[in-house]
């Protein structure tokens, strides 16, 4: 099990996103906005890249899974640049995503 922090505003999503880590055995806590890295109890990061910024993300002491549009070829490159672990669709996150997790996990 871990300590997943979802970074996902919209409340349809970040729901979908905490029941498939929460059935795949994680506890996870869903907040809108980057937190600071002070202090930060995560294991993993779990970010919407149209909503946050990929730079805020990369500053934290976690590995990080930032997903986008597949379309917004620009938000993908920022959280490419920005040095994110795992930057993939929304598509294939809403497919892998505790697949993906233990992957980083591990």
């Amino acid at each position: 099990m871990a300590f997943v922090l979802a970074v996902v505003p919209d409340l349809m999503l970040s729901s979908k996103v905490s029941a498939m880590l929460t059935a795949a055995g994680h506890e996870v806590k869903t907040i809108s906005a980057a937190p600071e890295p002070e202090g930060f109890p995560y294991d993993l990061v779990v970010c919407d890249l149209e909503a946050t910024d990929p730079v805020e993300i990369s500053a934290l002491p976690a590995p990080a899974i930032g997903f986008y549009s597949h379309v917004d070829v620009e938000t993908r490159d920022r959280g490419r640049e920005a040095g994110l672990e795992l930057v993939i669709p929304r598509s294939r996150m809403a497919r892998e995503l505790p697949h993906l997790v233990a992957r980083l996990l591990s």
